[in-house]
């Protein structure tokens, strides 16, 4: 297959092949639209028996149906809201149940609502902090008595370079967004002795159709490529491959580690 562009929206499946994926149990925290829904699509096209937690039914559920049309595997949608800790610890489990313990967490989720610093309440801060940072911990420790009785496991956090460029409109997502890389650290730490990696993704621009409804104008994007060294924009099936390597044995001897995915800004 010859590697190609596609619009925002639209997934060009990688041509890389990891074997030890296939029949992997993988989740996907917010899998069901732009990012999320790209490494939906790759992982149940490496085969691996993926679940995904989303808020959001439509999108998630044409997901799914799409998925099987095209590959005859469906991917389980999960709704659960993953502020709510308890809920998400269910959806956790229910991935399991279904799917044999989860050997590969991607903790994809997040909102980049622009905030200005004048008008961020405790309780703006709070709510960010809650879907931006917390659940990458809880879904974490969810998973990680499944993966420590595998005796392997893969974590991929998703960070940003937002806070790496001195973004400022939106300082308490780049908190929460720097939080992931010491999260990520702290975890990798713990986890390592049983077998567990841990690692995080940071994309640059990546133009979703949010990013495209809300935020970008031709001149804005333009401007953004031409910082990138490869002059191209970026889309959500360019962080699959690094997140099935990340997944993958290919890795086995990396964790606690960054790895940035935008163009060649940084």
């Amino acid at each position: 297959m010859t590697a190609k562009k596609a619009d925002a929206g639209m997934t060009v499946p990688t041509t890389a092949r990891f074997p030890d994926l296939e029949n992997a149990s993988v989740l996907v925290t917010g899998g069901g639209s732009g990012i999320g829904a790209a490494l939906t699509e790759g992982f149940i096209r490496q085969g691996a028996r993926v679940a995904f937690i989303d808020i959001a039914d439509a999108p998630s559920e044409a997901l799914c149906a799409r998925l099987e049309r095209e590959t005859g595997k469906r991917p389980l949608f999960i709704h659960a809201d993953l502020t709510d800790i308890d809920a998400l610890r269910a959806a956790v489990a229910k991935a399991a149940s279904a799917h044999g313990a989860v050997t590969v967490l991607i903790n994809n989720a997040a909102l980049d609502d622009r905030h200005d610093v004048a008008a961020v309440t405790g309780e703006f801060w709070d709510r960010n902090q809650a879907i931006n940072l917390k659940p990458h911990f809880f879904t974490a420790q969810a998973v990680a008595e499944g993966m420590k009785e595998a005796g392997h496991g893969s974590i991929v956090n998703f960070t940003s370079t937002a806070f790496m460029i001195n973004h400022g409109g939106m300082p308490s997502y780049t908190a929460a967004k720097a939080g992931v890389i010491g999260l990520t650290k702290g975890l990798a730490g713990a986890l390592g002795p049983h077998g567990i990696r841990v690692n995080a993704v940071a994309p640059g621009w990546v133009i979703t159709e949010r990013q495209q409804a809300l935020w970008v104008t031709p001149e804005a994007l333009q401007g953004h490529i031409d910082r990138q060294c490869l002059k191209e924009k970026m889309q959500p099936h360019d962080m699959v491959g690094p997140c099935l390597f990340l997944a993958s044995d290919a890795s086995a001897m990396l964790t606690a580690q960054t790895i940035i995915v935008d163009g060649g800004v940084m």
